[in-house]
């Protein structure tokens, strides 16, 4: 199943992609927001009509993929779509985050906002794709299997496809050891540890500081890595697998070992599935053991006291 299942998703999502990117441009110049999320976190409880249409048009084209696709899970940000076709137990997981940055995309202060897919086992991430339909003149893919990465621009007069093969894998001289990490999920202190990760000698940045959307700027070598509390399953999985595809690896940072998927809390306030405590991944391993030696103090309770 898993190579069949991941020449099946690699073959199709990225033509759907598209017209979810297309969908997703055309609703982001009316006025869609929801007010479906009531959590009180902004970033959590951005909502818009395209989170909703995208997810409905992904989970209907995978579901339409056949019997090797249906055997997976489905864990998406949003409940739309028919999620019910799918399988509720088994160890395959399509994780689909629709709008990734929805609250820049509704806003309408940076086009970093991203379509997302990953794949994975209670292990690790076998496939991802990422789609920014606004980076760039027609758009920036993200792909990451087997042991290649890619990272360009779209070509709308080819299939989307043909231009992904086209693409250059990531060069090795664009893994090179940045030192700028990304702190997130930290509550109201994102400021005050990306200053403690910047004391150990690397960069601590927030997300606003970033310049972008965190995937093509760690695939493609402008941030070193992540630090982030208490992180969903929806985008930051394809953090991890990008680090281990570049050389490097996510952990825990209480005790250093592997990240997996084997132990998943559902956060009721935010209503996400995320990983437990602290977790850090970067490309360089010198890196991550900063991170590691920085951080493995920290409450890893979320809403706890730090």
């Amino acid at each position: 199943m898993p190579d069949t299942l991941i020449s099946i998703l690699s073959e199709n999502l990225p033509g759907v992609f598209r017209w979810a990117g297309a969908i997703a441009r055309q609703l982001r110049g009316h006025d869609i927001s929801l007010s479906g999320k009531k959590s009180g976190f902004a970033d959590s409880d951005a909502l818009t009509l395209a989170d909703l249409s995208v997810q409905e048009l992904l989970v209907a084209a995978l579901r339409d993929m056949g019997p090797v696709v249906r055997q997976c899970r489905i864990e998406a940000e949003e409940v739309t779509g028919d999620l019910g076709r799918f399988a509720d137990r088994g160890d395959w997981v399509l994780a689909i985050d629709p709008i990734d940055g929805t609250r820049q995309y509704r806003d309408r202060t940076g086009n970093g906002y991203s379509v997302m897919l990953h794949a994975r086992t209670p292990a690790t991430v076998r496939y991802s794709l990422v789609y920014l339909p606004e980076e760039g003149p027609d758009g920036t893919w993200l792909e990451a299997r087997d042991d290649r990465v890619v990272l360009g621009p779209d070509d709308p007069e080819r299939p989307a496809r043909s231009v992904l093969n086209a693409l250059p894998p990531v060069a090795a001289d664009r893994r090179r050891r940045n030192r700028r990490i990304l702190v997130s999920g930290f509550l109201g202190q994102d400021e005050e540890r990306a200053r403690a990760v910047s004391a150990a000698g690397l960069e601590g940045v927030r997300g606003s500081e970033t310049g972008g959307s965190l995937f093509p700027l760690m695939a493609g070598g402008a941030l070193g890595g992540a630090l982030f509390h208490t992180p969903n399953v929806y985008d930051f999985p394809v953090s991890l697998h990008l680090a281990r595809l570049l050389g490097g690896d996510a952990v825990w940072v209480h005790d250093g070992r592997p990240v997996d998927f084997r132990a998943l809390w559902l956060d009721e306030r935010t209503k996400m599935l995320r990983l437990r405590g602290i977790v850090a991944c970067a490309h360089d391993r010198a890196v991550l053991a900063t991170l590691v030696d920085v951080a493995r103090a920290w409450s890893p309770e979320r809403y706890g006291r730090a």
